[in-house]
C-alpha cells in the first residue's frame, strides 16, 4: 500500500511547475492521506548528506505560490546523475513512488535511472518547446507563447517609427512551436524555424514585396536552432565552457541588410520565456497533471506519463516519449495557416 512518494523537477525551469507540485500535494495528502516530500534542485537532492528533501503539505500552498514562475523547488539540468547514489537516496526515504516533472530529455534519464533501482515512477511533461511525444500541451509552453507574442506586439510599434526589420530570436532547441504559434498571433511576416529550410533571396524577396506593398517595417520570429544556410549552428560559448545556440538573429539580421538595405534590429528573448508569470492554461494544465499523476500511482499504473489529448488528460506509456522529440512537420495545419497569411515560413525538400 502506497504511503509515501516524493516530486522533483528536472532539466530547465518554466512557468507552471509550483502550480503542479501543488496540485500533487493536495490531491495526495487530502485524497489518499498519503506523506508527499519534494526533492530539491532535481535529483541532486537525493545525492546530498542529509538529503535535500522538504515535507509538502497543502497549506504551504497559500494562494500565491501556483502564481509564480519557475519552481520553488529548483532543479537541474547539467550532466547525468549519478544512478547508484541517487537509487540509494530514494530507498533511504522508504518512499513508494516518484513523480518526475520534465521534457523529452529528462524522461529519458528518469527512465532509465528508475528501471535500473525498480522504482515506481509517473512522469509529467514540461517544456517550453512543446516538444514531447503523444502530448498536445506541455506546461511551460503557452506561457512563453505568450511571452513571444507580447514582445511582437511592443516591437511592431517602434519597427514602423523607424522603418525597420525587427527580428526576434526567441528558444526552441530542437522544434519551432514557439516560433510558429507566436509569429502567426503576433503578425509576423516571416517565420524561421529548424525543420524548414530558408534562403536569405527568399526572405529579401518578401521583405521587398512588403515594401512594394507600401508598408514600411517587417516582423521576423526565429527559433534559436534555425541553421545557417551553410548548414552551422549559430552558438556561444560561456564562461564555464558550455556551447549553446545564440545568435541566429543577428546572423539573419546582418544578411538581410546586406541584401535590402533595410535597416535591421534584434532581440533575444532568451530566458525571459521560461520565468514568466503562469497564464491561466498552463496552471489548468499542471493541475490536470499533477492530480491525474497521483490518481495513476494511486492506481498502482507506473511507467506511465499524464498527457493532454484531445482537450483532456490521460497518460501514455513511458516509452513512447523517453527521449524522442515532436517537430513541426510540413503538413501541420499552422504551417497552412501562415502560408494562406502570406508569411513566409520556409521552404521544402531544400537542403541547407
Amino acid at each position: 500500500m502506497v504511503k509515501k512518494i516524493a516530486i522533483l523537477t528536472s532539466g530547465g525551469d518554466c512557468a507552471g511547475l509550483n502550480a503542479v507540485i501543488r496540485a500533487a500535494t493536495i490531491r495526495a495528502v487530502n485524497k489518499y492521506k498519503w506523506q508527499i516530500f519534494g526533492i530539491k534542485d532535481g535529483t541532486l537532492g537525493l545525492m546530498t548528506d542529509p538529503l535535500n528533501v522538504v515535507e509538502l503539505k497543502p497549506s504551504n500552498f497559500d494562494g500565491n505560490l501556483m502564481r509564480m514562475g519557475g519552481t520553488f523547488l529548483g532543479t537541474n539540468s547539467k550532466g547525468y546523475p549519478s544512478h547508484e547514489e541517487v537509487i540509494k537516496g530514494f530507498k533511504k526515504m522508504e518512499l513508494d513512488a516518484l513523480i518526475g516533472i520534465g521534457g523529452d530529455g529528462s524522461m529519458k534519464i528518469l527512465k532509465t535511472l528508475t528501471e535500473k533501482g525498480k522504482i515506481n515512477f509517473v512522469g509529467i511533461p514540461k517544456t517550453i518547446d512543446n516538444d514531447v511525444m503523444d502530448n498536445e500541451l506541455s506546461i511551460g509552453y503557452d506561457t512563453a507563447v505568450d511571452v513571444a507574442t507580447n514582445a511582437l506586439d511592443m516591437l511592431q510599434p517602434t519597427a514602423a517609427s523607424h522603418r525597420r526589420a525587427m527580428i526576434l530570436e526567441v528558444m526552441g532547441r530542437d522544434a519551432g512551436h514557439i516560433a510558429l504559434n507566436s509569429g502567426i498571433a503576433g503578425g509576423a511576416d516571416v517565420i524561421l524555424i529548424p525543420e524548414r529550410p530558408y534562403t536569405i533571396k527568399a526572405i529579401a524577396k518578401h521583405i521587398e514585396k512588403i515594401r512594394s506593398n507600401g508598408r514600411n517595417h517587417a516582423l521576423i520570429v526565429v527559433a534559436e536552432a534555425v541553421k545557417k544556410e551553410d548548414g552551422s549552428k549559430a552558438t556561444v560559448k560561456y564562461i564555464d565552457g558550455q556551447i549553446r545556440l545564440s545568435g541566429i538573429g543577428s546572423y539573419i539580421g546582418d544578411k538581410i541588410y546586406k541584401m535590402t538595405n533595410a535597416e535591421t534590429r534584434v532581440t533575444v528573448l532568451g530566458h525571459v520565456q521560461r520565468g514568466a508569470q503562469p497564464t491561466h492554461r498552463d496552471r489548468l494544465i499542471a493541475s490536470a497533471f499533477g492530480v491525474h499523476a497521483v490518481d495513476l500511482i494511486a492506481q498502482e499504473k507506473f511507467n506511465r506519463v499524464v498527457v493532454w489529448q484531445n482537450r483532456g488528460v490521460t497518460d501514455v506509456d513511458l516509452e513512447s516519449i523517453a527521449g524522442k522529440s515532436k517537430t513541426v512537420r510540413d503538413n501541420d495545419p499552422l504551417i497552412k495557416v501562415a502560408e494562406g497569411l502570406g508569411i513566409y515560413v520556409g521552404e521544402i525538400n531544400k537542403v541547407l
